[in-house]
Formats: C-alpha cells, structure tokens, sequence
C-alpha cells in the first residue's frame, strides 16, 4: 500500500497549478521529463542569485562556494546511488552522452574486428546507436536478445548469446513496455561470461532503488530531468579499475593535469571524464531533487507506482476494454509507471492532440525505440506514464479523455 501523500506533493510542484484549455493539467509523460518541485527550481536560482562562478579554478569566495556546492552536490548524487567513492560519479549532459562516453572510451579502446557486443530488442536509441556506430567502425558482431510477446526479455538462450560477448549493453526497464528487467541476473550471467555489463538505468533511478553496489554492473548510467531534476545534466557511475584505465572522452579544460604542445597529462577521477566548465547549477538542482525522492522514500515511490499503475491497467481494461492494445508485461509489479498503447484506428498523434484538449498530457510516437516498435508490430504508441504526483484522479482523468477519443473517431 503506497504511503505517499500525493496531494501534499501536488502542491510542490508549480507548473501543476497551471490550466490548459479550460482544464487543470494532467501530466502523464514523465518517463519523457519529469516535472521539478519548487525545491529544485529554488536551489538552481539560489546559486544563480548568491553564489555563481566558475568551479575549480578561481581562490575568491565567490569560486570557492561554487566548487564546494557543485562537489558537494556529486557526493550527494553518489550516496543517493550508493557509489563506493564520489569520484566514480561523472556527470554528463545527458543519459546519452554517458552511454556515448562509455562507447567511445571503455569501447573503443577494448573492442576489436570480430569481438561480439550483446544488446535486446527492446533498447532505446541511446543504448543501441552508440553501438551500431561503433561496429560499423571496428566490426563488431551485435547480438540481440528477444522479447517475448508479453514484453519481457527471453532469457531462453542468455548463456548461448553471451557466449564469447565481450559487453552486455542493456535497459534496467522498457521506457516503451514499462518491463523492469531482472538486472542482478543479467550482470551475474554476463560476468561468469566475461562480459562488461552496461546499464542504461534512465527509466530505473528515477523509480526504484539504485543500489550500484548491490547491482554490480561496471558502468550504470541515468539522467538527472526524469528524476526531479533540471535538463542538461546525466550521470555515469563506472567501476574505479575501469573507468582509470579509459582514455579522455573530450579534450579541455579540467580534465587535464598538465599539457604541453606534444603531449597532456589527464586528470584524476572523476574530472578526467569532465572537460569544460560543469553544468554546476544543474548538478546542484539535481542533488537537491536525489534530497527530496529520499525523504519519499524510494520503496514508497515504487510502491505509489506499482499501485496507480495497477489501478490504470485495471481501469482501461474495464471502461476502454478490447477497443485499445496495451503493450508490456500484464502484471504491474513486474513494470514501471509506464503504459503505451494504441487506440483502434486512430494514430497515436490524434489520441494526443484529444487528450491534450482536456488538459491530458502523453507522449506519442516511437520514443525512440523503433526497432522495439517494428518487434511489437505498431509504428507508434501513445504512451501514458505516472509518477509520484499522479492519482487515480489523473488516471480517470486520462480514460475519460480516451473515451472522447474514441467516440470523436467513431
């Protein structure tokens, strides 16, 4: 039984007192961005207003409180995590690009013509396109493991396709089926296989406890604006013997100990992977956002989302029934708050701009996961998905809408 108080939490969350066409909003696209609490928007402005400078460079107050907010800040990230260290805590812009780093170094440097890099069917484009590119470049053999027709992976085979691998690359949970996948099992079997495990955790830390530690995948990766947090700022938290022996990802700035004009010296952890000026606001913002799911609570989190998720797939199957598909795992304790489907002739995008005209808000498309959607045989999905300051209220809000939907399309 969920004990979050989603009217108190309403209330921390500004943009939700906001009126679309006459109607209150309903945002139903976290999985895409989550909205961010007023505590978060706060801690960003109180930097800009007090305390803004450039980090690691400068000995004025000014610089000095910069740098000690933004490192600060990581080792709040890294405990929200569980990291052994902070410095295995690299921050990014985005969940992408710390998959991309991880590619380009770790990958790079390790892979070589023939070696095999294992993936799923049911990837992002983030955690597949890295990849691709890579073997296109080195050529590599890409294996893929299958899902099965519920949404979940078919583990049938797992030792066969890891079988020589030398990285296993997946999803923690569907961003499109809301599959959460059995994680420890996956890195286990990949590392009695030999195999570097690479975890793209988006849809993951945001919703369920991320115990780095306890998972024991050698690189973990996620981004902050899913999270409560602002845009423009992922994390990468990466196994120290590993992550030390990856070359640069970018070239400038702090990631450097000494440069001369035939060679450099790069920097310690975590700065090594940090060329440039930080995103500090940003890392700050999302410090304070791992502050506040904390307070929650992350297992009263889940269970907020494993109860208004039930609840939702209970509530279509009972008022929209065999009028709509639903894609994914049928039981919501083995999915996140995430529900794509398809309406009968009607496209996703038309289901969108309806629901929107009562102020209900869900992504439409292939979300980044077309391979995925080929498997599942619809082009695109409209896509519904909750988070803690979601109801039942939002749910009937979303099915109602549906309904109109439904009866305007005949």
């Amino acid at each position: 039984m969920s004990t979050v108080d989603v009217n108190a939490i309403k209330k921390d969350f500004p943009i939700l007192e906001r009126v679309i066409n006459g109607k209150r909003v309903v945002f139903l696209d976290s999985a895409a961005s989550s909205q961010k609490p007023r505590a978060v928007i706060e801690a960003m402005s109180h930097y800009y207003e007090h305390t803004h400078a450039n980090v690691h460079r400068g000995v004025y107050t000014l610089a000095e409180e910069a740098t000690n907010a933004y490192e600060g800040s990581r080792r709040k990230i890294a405990k929200f995590i569980n990291a052994p260290d902070a410095s295995q805590v690299l921050f990014s812009k985005n969940v992408t690009e710390s998959l991309n780093l991880v590619a380009q170094t770790w990958g790079r440097k390790n892979l070589n013509a023939g070696d095999v890099v294992l993936l799923t069917e049911m990837e992002h484009h983030a955690n597949l396109v890295p990849w691709l590119m890579l073997a296109e470049e080195k050529q590599l053999q890409l294996r893929h493991i299958p899902i099965t027709d519920s949404g979940e992976l078919d583990l049938t085979n797992l030792d066969a396709l890891l079988d020589g691998a030398k990285l296993f690359a997946f999803t923690a949970v569907s961003n499109v089926l809301g599959t959460i996948n059995p994680v420890k099992q996956l890195v286990a079997a990949a590392r009695k296989a030999g195999a570097v495990t690479v975890v793209d955790a988006a849809q993951w830390t945001p919703h369920l406890t991320t115990d780095v530690q306890d998972l024991d995948a050698d690189f973990i990766a996620f981004t902050g604006h899913k999270l409560l947090g602002p845009l423009g700022v992922g994390v990468l938290y990466g196994k120290r013997e590993l992550l030390e022996a990856m070359p640069p990802f970018l070239g400038g700035g702090d990631m450097i100990l000494d440069v001369h004009l035939d060679h450099f010296t790069p920097n310690e952890l975590p700065w090594k992977f940090e060329a440039g000026t930080p995103p500090v606001a940003e890392v700050i913002g999302l410090a304070v956002a791992t502050e506040y799911l904390t307070n929650l609570g992350m297992d009263n989190v889940r269970a907020h989302e494993e109860q208004i998720t039930r609840y939702a797939l209970e509530t279509l199957s009972e008022r929209i029934g065999d009028k709509m598909t639903v894609y994914g795992p049928p039981d919501a304790s083995q999915r996140g708050g995430v529900i794509s489907f398809s309406l009968a002739n009607v496209h996703p995008h038309d289901v969108s701009q309806i629901l929107n005209e009562e102020g209900v808000c869900v992504r439409a498309g292939h979300h980044c996961a077309k391979p995925l959607h080929r498997r599942i045989g619809s082009p695109a999905t409209a896509r519904a998905s909750f988070y803690i300051y979601n109801d039942e209220a939002d749910v009937d809000a979303l099915v109602t809408a549906l309904q109109q939907a439904i009866d305007f399309f005949g």
